[in-house]
Order: structure tokens, then sequence, then C-alpha cells
């Protein structure tokens, strides 16, 4: 715990501090921290300085080209960001108007999400907020609460199952559940293979299935997914023999091999090759895919957010026939 007189200081605290130390943990460059704040690196050195007396610690110290901050700081920086955006959304609450807005929204998802979703959302832009730009990165971990808690991102789509029950924990035990998520839809996940393959035909029994050689997708890179999950539950296992990290990838390889992998069903129509591919139920059972929407709890009341949410939410209902 900090000294008694480091928390009396908070009467006389300048509050401008935080919105210079936040700029700082977010750029890791007092000199960029200093552009976006329209002030002079000696006078951002300054305003950290009389933080550093007021707090009692560090803060960050200079690592190579950039600074590292210290583990207090990475305690206190949240708490602060959120301070800062909820005081400013107060003050100066902003509307958002689709038809005059210039915003650009970056969305975290693999591409078999992407195929489902961005088709109808753009869709949805160009009608209601031409000026509005989107950006898809890859998603590459079934856990993005970091991306979008350092703003990386603005929104995720995708499977978390794990991300799921942990917020729901959270709130059962009363914790603070800092991320808010919204069902998008569910997916049914399919073998798949080249047309002519031999488990094309005949029954695909879990025999047959286990002697396969596969191919697995996982953003993480990591040989071990979902399927082989379920599989470790029969005992069983199978032969990953490739992994990559995008599901189109996928279809390709299978198509031109004897590989099998699982696909959502969904996507192997956008693929441009599903003539090329066969579909088999898998001979056993996997827990439903529900794809959802995540994001921080901070957004939650941002007008532009919110119109992005909606504008994905209805980019996976289709468009009503006038």
């Amino acid at each position: 715990m900090p000294p008694l007189s480091h928390l009396l200081n908070f009467r006389t605290l300048d509050l401008n501090l935080l919105r210079v130390f936040d700029e700082v943990m977010a750029e890791r460059s007092l000199t960029r921290a200093a552009r976006n704040l329209a002030l002079t690196q000696p006078a951002v050195s300054n305003a950290l300085r009389r933080l550093r007396d007021a707090l009692g610690d560090e803060l960050v110290r200079r690592h190579g080209q950039g600074m590292e901050p210290t583990p207090r700081a990475l305690a206190l920086w949240p708490a602060v960001r959120d301070a800062l955006r909820q005081l400013q959304q107060s003050l100066a609450p902003s509307r958002f108007v689709p038809s005059e807005a210039d915003t650009t929204f970056v969305l975290a998802m693999a591409d078999a999400t992407a195929a489902e979703l961005v088709p109808r959302l753009l869709e949805i832009v160009e009608a209601e907020a031409p000026g509005v730009s989107l950006r898809v990165v890859p998603l590459a971990t079934r856990d993005p609460r970091k991306l979008l808690d350092e703003e990386v991102v603005d929104l995720a789509a995708g499977h978390f199952p794990a991300v799921l029950a942990d917020l729901t924990d959270r709130a059962q035990v009363g914790r603070p559940v800092p991320f808010a998520t919204q069902r998008l839809y569910d997916g049914e996940y399919v073998c798949v293979m080249r047309a002519g393959h031999p488990l094309a035909s005949g029954p695909l029994t879990l025999n047959r299935f286990c002697a396969a050689r596969h191919l697995l997708v996982s953003f993480s890179g990591r040989p071990f997914g979902f399927i082989d999950e379920a599989l470790a539950t029969l005992g069983r296992e199978r032969r990953v023999v490739l992994t990559v990290n995008q599901f189109f990838t996928a279809g390709r390889v299978v198509a031109n091999s004897n590989l099998l992998t699982v696909l959502p069903r969904h996507f192997v129509g956008v693929t441009g090759i599903a003539d090329a591919l066969v579909l088999r139920n898998l001979p056993f059972s996997v827990p439903p895919v529900h794809v959802d929407a995540l994001w921080h709890g901070r957004r939650d009341q941002d007008s532009a957010h919110r119109w992005l949410r909606e504008a994905i939410r209805r980019s996976v209902q289709p468009p009503v026939a006038e």
C-alpha cells in the first residue's frame, strides 16, 4: 500500500497530469505524447515528474527508443483511462451522425467470420455512413481482450468460449465485468475434403476420420483445436500434418490434396471452389459454435460504437425486400 502522504496528495493533484500520463502510456514515447497533447517535450517531462512525486513511483523508464512502464503504472493506467473517458463523455457528450461521420472502425475477425459479416456490413455503411471506413485485421487469438483494452481494435467478432465463460464467472461472483458481448450467429462445422477423396463416399466413421491426415486452422499456430478437444473426450486423436491460420487457405489446400479439414458450413459456399469440395457431417458431437461480438465496456455509451454494433447486428440478417 502506498504511503499515506501519497494518498493525501490527491486533494491537490492537477488532473491534467493524468492526461499526460494516459498519453505517455498509450504512445510509450515522450515525443509522440507531446505532439498529441500540443505541448513541448520538456512540459511533458515536467508533468511526469510532478506525477511521480505525487504517487511516489517512477511510472516510466527509458527503454531503447521508447518508454517502459513500471508495474504500478500498468496497474493504474486502465483506471485512469476509463475515468478520463467517462469524464469527457459526461462533460462533452458526442452525437454520432452516420451521414456526416468520417470515423474509421477497426474490426478483428477471422476470414470465415468476415465472409459472413462484411459484405452486408459494407452495404449498410455505404447506404448510411458513406464517410465511414472499415479496417478488418486478422484475429490471431481466441482471447482478444488485450487488443480491446489497449484500443488496438474497436470490436472483435468470433468464437470466444473461454472468454465468455470467464465473464460469466466474474458476474456470478460479483466481480467487475469490463467487457460486453452480443450473440451474432451460430455456426455449424463440417468435415471438408476434395471431390473424389476416398472418404467422399461411404460411411465417414470415427475410425476412418481419425486414421486420415488432417489440416487444422489455428489462429495461434497451436496444433490443437476444439475438434481435438472433442476427440480427446472420446479417448481418440487425429494426425494433424499441416496448420494454417486462414479458413480460405485451408479450403484451397484440401481441394488439391488428400487432407481433411473442418470448416464452417456457411463459409464453403463463399470460397469460390465449393464445387471442388465435399462436405460430410462429423462422426462425433462437438459443442455448438457461437459467434459473438466482443467489445470493451468503456465503449458502451459511445454513440459511434453503438451505431457500429447495431450495424454489425443487422449485417447478419438478410435485407428486407422493398
